[in-house]
């Protein structure tokens, strides 16, 4: 499980999140959603140590992210695949060396790392484009070669920082069903950033919006839709202030 607990975070005097508090249970794909700027990644950032909470506290499986030292920060960042919103993939690598990049860091045997990496890209739909270059793929297949990275370490949990940001419809679909796929065949638990809510409907178990730093409301696919919180309803509907 993934708990966020009372988290506040504020940069240069401006509070950022103020009192975060959604538990992630095993198993489900959790949705966090909210406009741009209200803090959604910067939570995600504090459940792999990339930031550290002003106050309150991140757990993962019951371990306080922010006190753990260098080996313990390590073993839990081991159990967490991060997609990143642009896919955050090295140029002068090939798609293969891009996803053994976490395997090597591991110091896995070379033939583990490729069979591991073909099943990721097979999960992916990416078989056969290993040794091509990011500079050579459509922004879809980036963002799909970033999934199999994430992947390719067999972790415990998934977290998505927009991974639909950018996509023309048809590709956003493809991803949404990437991560669906993801689910049910690995049983990885999900966190999604995103402020796209035709992909929070297709791959949330469960929906948060994040709104002026605290979760304004939290819930199935079926209850966020049938809110009648206004500031809830105005942001799924897509209506202007």
């Amino acid at each position: 499980m993934i708990q966020f607990d009372d988290l506040h975070k504020s940069f240069d005097g401006k509070s950022v999140l103020a009192g975060l508090t959604l538990d992630v249970r095993d198993g489900e794909t959790m949705v966090i959603i909210g406009y741009s700027g209200t803090g959604k990644s910067v939570a995600l950032k504090h459940v792999v140590g990339l930031l550290d909470p002003d106050s309150g506290e991140v757990r993962v499986d019951g371990r306080a992210v922010s006190t753990l030292d260098r080996d313990g920060l390590i073993t839990v960042r081991r159990s967490i695949g991060f997609v990143f919103q642009f896919a955050a993939l090295f140029d002068s690598m090939t798609v293969t060396d891009n996803v053994a990049l976490g395997l090597r860091r591991r110091g896995l045997e070379e033939e583990e790392i490729g069979d591991r990496v073909a099943e990721a890209l097979a999960l992916v739909d990416l078989t056969g484009s290993g040794e091509q270059y990011p500079a050579e793929l459509s922004g879809g297949m980036r963002k799909r070669v970033g999934i199999a990275r994430a992947i390719a370490i067999r972790p415990r949990y998934i977290l998505y920082d927009e991974p639909t940001t950018g996509l023309d419809p048809v590709t956003a679909a493809v991803i949404d069903q990437l991560m669906v796929r993801t689910r049910e065949q690995l049983s990885v638990t999900g966190v999604v950033v995103t402020h796209d809510m035709r992909s929070a409907y297709s791959v949330g178990d469960r929906i948060a919006m994040l709104y002026e730093g605290k979760i304004r409301q939290v819930g199935t696919v079926e209850e966020v839709q049938a809110t009648d919180d206004p500031v809830v309803r105005q942001f799924i509907e897509g209506r202007p202030t």
